[in-house]
């Protein structure tokens, strides 16, 4: 008789553990932040701002969420290694007052819809030695133990536990230690990012991130990639992340001299990609799904996010537009055209790497069910075709040249 699988065996494990009254043990911030102080041995957080969004967040998983065993275990881990990052970055910063003096000049943000490509020319800029990327070890540890350093070799491990929860992860959204990070893994350390409406279903904290605001967080991120730069001197800042598209105005705040990127992809051909991607990510930690939900969620932030790039647009000439329909017939044009925009030298190596890193990509044609999200097509057309005309967008999916559908009102 065949083992189950591991993403089958968590189900069982976690109606086992419910059935004898196991693993139900409230989140509480108070009992966590005392834990992430002993083990630093530090008597306080010097900067204890960040509470409140803790607090908000773990009120929310427990009313909201509906967290699994393995989700309740996973939170307590993902919060005290953020106080753990937190309380390091004091330390270091009470040893070395330059740290905060690192300049971050001209970082560029490259950001638009979810799976309209932004990975893939991340990962294709990171070819290019004279440009930095956070790295997903860095984001997860910015600092080394004591001893050894072995944080490579530990987020790999357990990225790898990861995909064995979400085995459609690897297909998805493949990462590795050394992959590019999204900026959300910044931000989640002090508790305010979009990337746990991803992980979690907790629409109250959703609604208190956008009446709030994100510069809190991105003074925190600027903080966090001087971390990094005062490690490890290095090139200028490229930085992306889908969820950039929504905090514009605290981005351009606390960096005022950035570039920014919007990448261009027909929404019809991406959005049950992004509801699917966040299905999979979520299904380990919580005890349902709800297919439509996720949906309903995910349209929400692509029509703000289309939204925001066509009024961006009309007066931002900062911005560099990168259509993926264009980017896929001519990387490398497009890649100089980008170099040339923010004045960038581009050296033959780099050309040459950039070259042998298009030859080893390999092709992407994941397609998902619109309708398995509640998704229809005729409702879809009618919210983004404005944005497809406005920065003449390439129709990828068949849906807009069959007939007009019966509009279906989506909840935004």
């Amino acid at each position: 008789m065949a083992l189950p699988t591991p993403d089958r065996l968590l189900p069982m494990l976690d109606r086992a553990a419910g059935a004898i009254g196991v693993g139900n043990a409230r989140l509480d911030a108070e009992p966590l932040l005392a834990a992430a102080l002993r083990r630093s041995g530090r008597r306080e957080f010097r900067d204890a701002s960040f509470v409140s969004a803790l607090r908000l967040l773990l009120e929310c998983c427990e009313a909201e969420a509906d967290l699994s065993l393995f989700g309740r275990y996973a939170a307590q881990w993902d919060v005290l290694r953020c106080l753990s990052n937190l309380l390091r970055f004091e330390a270091e910063e009470e040893r070395d007052a330059d740290i905060l003096r690192e300049k971050i000049e001209r970082p560029i943000f490259v950001t638009g819809l979810p799976r309209s490509g932004t990975s893939l020319f991340h990962s294709l800029l990171t070819a290019d030695s004279s440009l930095r990327v956070p790295r997903c070890w860095q984001t997860i540890s910015p600092y080394p133990g004591r001893r050894r350093d072995r944080r490579r070799q530990n987020v790999d491990r357990q990225l790898r536990i990861f995909q064995h929860l979400a085995p459609e992860m690897a297909a998805l959204h493949p990462l590795s230690a050394d992959s590019p990070q999204e900026c959300t893994e910044i931000t989640a350390q002090v508790f305010q990012s979009l990337r746990y409406e991803m992980t979690y279903r907790v629409p109250s904290y959703q609604l208190w991130i956008d009446a709030t605001g994100h510069i809190p967080a991105y003074r925190f991120h600027k903080r966090f990639l001087q971390h990094l730069q005062h490690q490890a001197c290095g090139g200028r800042w490229v930085l992306k992340c889908p969820d950039h598209v929504h905090a514009l105005n605290a981005i351009e705040q606390i960096y005022p001299d950035c570039g920014i990127v919007f990448v261009h992809r027909d929404p019809l051909r991406v959005i049950a990609s992004a509801a699917k991607l966040t299905e999979v990510v979520r299904r380990p930690f919580t005890r349902q799904i709800n297919k439509e939900d996720i949906g309903r969620q995910v349209l929400a932030r692509l029509i703000e996010g289309a939204d925001t790039m066509i009024e961006r647009s009309k007066t931002d000439r900062r911005i560099f537009h990168l259509r993926y329909t264009d980017f896929a017939r001519e990387p490398l044009k497009q890649t100089e055209m980008l170099y040339r925009h923010f004045g960038l030298p581009l050296s033959e190596a780099a050309r040459d790497s950039m070259r042998r890193f298009l030859s080893a990509a390999p092709p992407a044609n994941h397609q998902y069910s619109l309708e398995e999200f509640g998704f229809y097509s005729g409702a879809l057309r009618d919210r983004f075709e404005c944005y497809m005309e406005h920065f003449d967008i390439q129709r990828e999916s068949p849906l807009w040249q069959t007939q007009k559908a019966l509009k279906i009102p989506i909840a935004a």
